[in-house]
């Protein structure tokens, strides 16, 4: 088989259509970038306050948290089964779809919130948690779309949409919370709904399935037979994407689930704890408007490397100080490490699979990257609580440094394929 990665050297033998099928292909990243903001809002919104609203339904506090993690929970259990609906019905449908789930499970918890019913609240965070499995392709939506070359690019479009979501949600959260006065928390579930409906419209009005042959180099050169998953998992190009996405979420959501609480203990006020969040989510969010950029001009292995490379920073830098900072840095650096994995590792992802694969690889792949970052989010609290902030910190580097091989690995079969092909033609 021939490996979906070298194939983009057959674009310059596409007809002439493929222009037309490119640019298409960038203005559906643009309306993903539209609809990825849309969702970021939603979810920094539910996320903000479904903690609260939980504590002020639930019948037994010790279920508080019940609605919150059912967001990741759904996400989790929904993201492979999307995958394949996304193969079925097309991404436009599927998408709208997602994000109509998001408008229910806003208007189910407006509704839970005013008749004081805990319950079907749970199901409303749920609804958004389906929401988030289905966002979570917008990104390889837009990388499949075009040719490899222009593969980081259009996901780093995607992931700039979230830039301004990210600080404008919580705010939303704080303005929206008192619409009612007779229903706490209910305005902004309300603008949670806002935010599905939004989206829905967007991706029916503007978004376009394209053919696989119309935007992206790998589909035109033909069709394949598919490789058992298996096979596509022992790969380094996707053993590499997996080390980067998978462990690189999993580090950033253990330790920015963690940074708020470290911050109180550490005696620092609450006010500064949001505070590291927020800028912490402008590192995560803001390179992406240049981290395409710097991949064509450095190279992905060195994206992926400078991605590392910041996580040790922020490790390091936890582990020196405990000043406020020292948190600022630290999670700043996270943001940003993050973001270069993030996008470096779904462009790796992108390049893994010929278009028969896409579904499975691309639904594993994500149910990997669900468990982890659930892991973390639940074992953030219980290991801040028994080893502290510096050993918490000190934890990832192990990750990181698996990660690091894997990438290397794949570094290394990329420079030794082109010298295998030289022989292979004397």
């Amino acid at each position: 088989m021939t490996s979906p990665q070298s194939q983009h050297d057959k674009t310059s033998s596409l007809p002439p259509a493929y222009s037309a099928a490119a640019a298409a292909g960038k203005r559906n990243a643009k309306v993903l970038a539209v609809c990825q903001g849309l969702f970021t809002c939603a979810i920094s919104m539910d996320l903000t306050l479904t903690a609260l609203t939980g504590w002020q339904l639930a019948p037994d506090k010790a279920l508080a948290t019940l609605p919150f993690a059912l967001i990741t929970v759904a996400g989790a259990v929904v993201t492979w089964f999307a995958a394949f609906l996304i193969q079925r019905l097309g991404r436009r449908l599927s998408f709208a779809l997602g994000a109509a789930s998001c408008f229910a499970g806003g208007l189910v918890s407006v509704w839970s919130v005013f008749h004081g019913h805990f319950w079907t609240f749970c199901a409303g965070t749920a609804m958004v948690g389906v929401f988030q499995a289905f966002a979570q392709y917008y990104r390889l939506a837009a990388a499949d779309a075009v040719a490899d070359e222009a593969k980081s690019r259009a996901i780093s479009t995607v992931l700039a949409g979230g830039v301004i979501a990210a600080i404008a949600g919580p705010a939303l959260a704080a303005w929206s919370k008192d619409l009612f006065p007779t229903a706490l928390f209910a305005g902004a579930y309300l603008v949670v709904a806002a935010m599905g409906l939004l989206s829905v419209l967007t991706l029916l009005l503007f978004y376009r399935d394209l053919a696989p042959s119309a935007g992206n180099a790998d589909a035109a050169a033909g069709s394949e037979p598919a490789r058992p998953l298996g096979s596509i998992v022992r790969t380094p190009v996707f053993m590499a994407s997996v080390a980067n996405n998978v462990a690189g979420s999993m580090v950033m959501m253990l330790i920015m689930t963690a940074a708020p609480l470290a911050a109180v203990a550490c005696h620092h006020g609450i006010d500064d704890g949001a505070a590291i969040i927020q800028w912490h989510l402008v590192g995560m969010y803001a390179p992406s408007f240049f981290a395409g950029k710097l991949i064509k001009r450095f190279g992905l292995g060195s994206v992926l490397l400078g991605g590392l490379a910041l996580n040790l920073a922020c490790a390091v830098t936890a582990m020196a100080s405990t000043s406020l900072p020292a948190f600022y840095a630290a999670l700043l650096f996270l943001g940003v490490g993050w973001n270069f994995m993030f996008v470096g590792g779904t462009t790796l992802l992108a390049q893994s699979y010929a278009p028969s694969e896409r579904a499975k690889t691309q639904g594993f792949s994500e149910l990997m990257r669900y468990a982890a970052t659930a892991l973390a989010t639940l074992g953030a609290g219980p290991l801040l609580a028994r080893f502290g902030w510096e050993t918490l910190n000190a934890a990832i580097l192990p990750i990181l440094l698996l990660s690091a091989l894997a990438t290397a690995r794949w570094m290394l079969n990329q420079c030794t394929r082109p010298a295998q092909a030289a022989q292979g033609m004397g």
